[in-house]
Order: structure tokens, then C-alpha cells, then sequence
């Protein structure tokens, strides 16, 4: 990084960068910034995106996000995306962790934390768990384009309740 450029102005650049989608500048930019200043969160988080969502390397990914972490734990935006990672990863006892830990931090979106906690017991199998957790994502939501994909978790793992239920067969003759 030269001498006229700050962390800040740097990490502006990665991020427009990202925007307009040049992948190869935005992740030479936040590299940059990693190598100038190992503890600048946030360029972490950002590459935890590129190799999760673009790149599809989940193990990069995790290191990024859970790096993130641990340098700042009260940045908000980074427990979505990493919970939404180990959820794909099937790190069930991860989720929970995380999740207990996102919710203590101030600007985190709750109903998108408790949804994640839905998703994560119905890939378990565990129906009445999910729904309660996508119940409470229900009440804490204040997104109205959130709500009708709340509802149709909601649905779902009803259903996938009552079609687990034992059937009871009534013979007459």
C-alpha cells in the first residue's frame, strides 16, 4: 500500500470495487489492507463473501468469518453470512454457538439469527424446534419482503410435522 493511500481509503476502493464486480481488484485490495493492518476486520468479512459466495470455498470462507470474529465480535453484518456458511457445512453445534453470540451484538438482525437457528434444526430434522425458532424470526421481523418466506418456513415445517405424525388406519367391514 503506498504512503498516500490510508486503510480507509483503500478499504473504500475494495468495497466499489466489489460492487461493480471486479472480483480480482476487490480481492487484491482487501489482501492489501490484511497485509498492512492484520487486525482490519472488516476486510476479513469481505473476503469471507468472495470465497463464499463467488469462489464457493467454504474452508477459505470459514477462516475469513471466523477470523473477523474474533478480531471484532461486536461487528454485526458477519454472523449472518457465517451462520448461513456452517448451516451449508452441517456444523450444527457451530450454529448454536454463533448464534448465542449474534444475539448479544447490538445491530444484529435478530429474525434473521432465529431463522438461521429454524434452518439448522429442520436440516436436522428437528420439527418442532424449527418452528419455534421460525416463529420467534416471525415476531422479531420488520421486514415486509422478509415476511411471506418466514411464513412459508412455517408452512413447511408444519407440514413436515403432521407428515411424520403416525397414521392411524380405521378398518370397517
Amino acid at each position: 500500500m503506498d504512503i498516500y493511500t490510508t486503510v480507509e481509503e483503500k478499504y473504500l476502493q475494495a468495497v466499489e470495487e466489489l460492487q461493480w464486480g471486479e472480483l480480482p481488484k476487490a480481492l487484491q485490495y482487501f489482501n492489501e489492507i490484511i497485509a498492512f493492518d492484520a487486525t482490519y476486520a472488516r476486510a476479513y468479512f469481505h473476503l469471507g463473501n468472495i470465497y463464499h459466495d463467488h469462489l464457493k470455498n467454504y474452508q477459505t470462507a470459514g477462516y475469513y468469518y471466523k477470523t473477523c470474529v474474533e478480531l471484532d465480535s461486536e461487528f454485526p453484518d458477519v454472523y449472518e453470512c457465517y451462520l448461513k456458511l456452517v448451516i451449508t457445512l452441517k456444523m450444527h453445534k457451530l450454529v448454536k454457538q454463533l448464534a448465542e453470540k449474534a444475539l448479544l451484538v447490538p445491530g444484529v438482525c435478530e429474525a434473521r439469527i432465529y431463522e438461521s437457528l429454524g434452518l439448522s434444526a429442520e436440516q436436522q430434522q428437528n420439527f418442532a424446534e424449527a418452528g419455534i425458532y421460525f416463529k420467534k424470526a416471525t415476531l422479531l421481523n420488520a421486514d415486509q419482503n422478509e415476511e411471506s418466506l418466514l411464513l412459508e418456513h412455517q408452512k413447511r415445517v408444519e407440514n413436515k410435522l403432521n407428515s411424520s405424525k403416525a397414521m392411524i388406519y380405521n378398518l370397517q367391514g
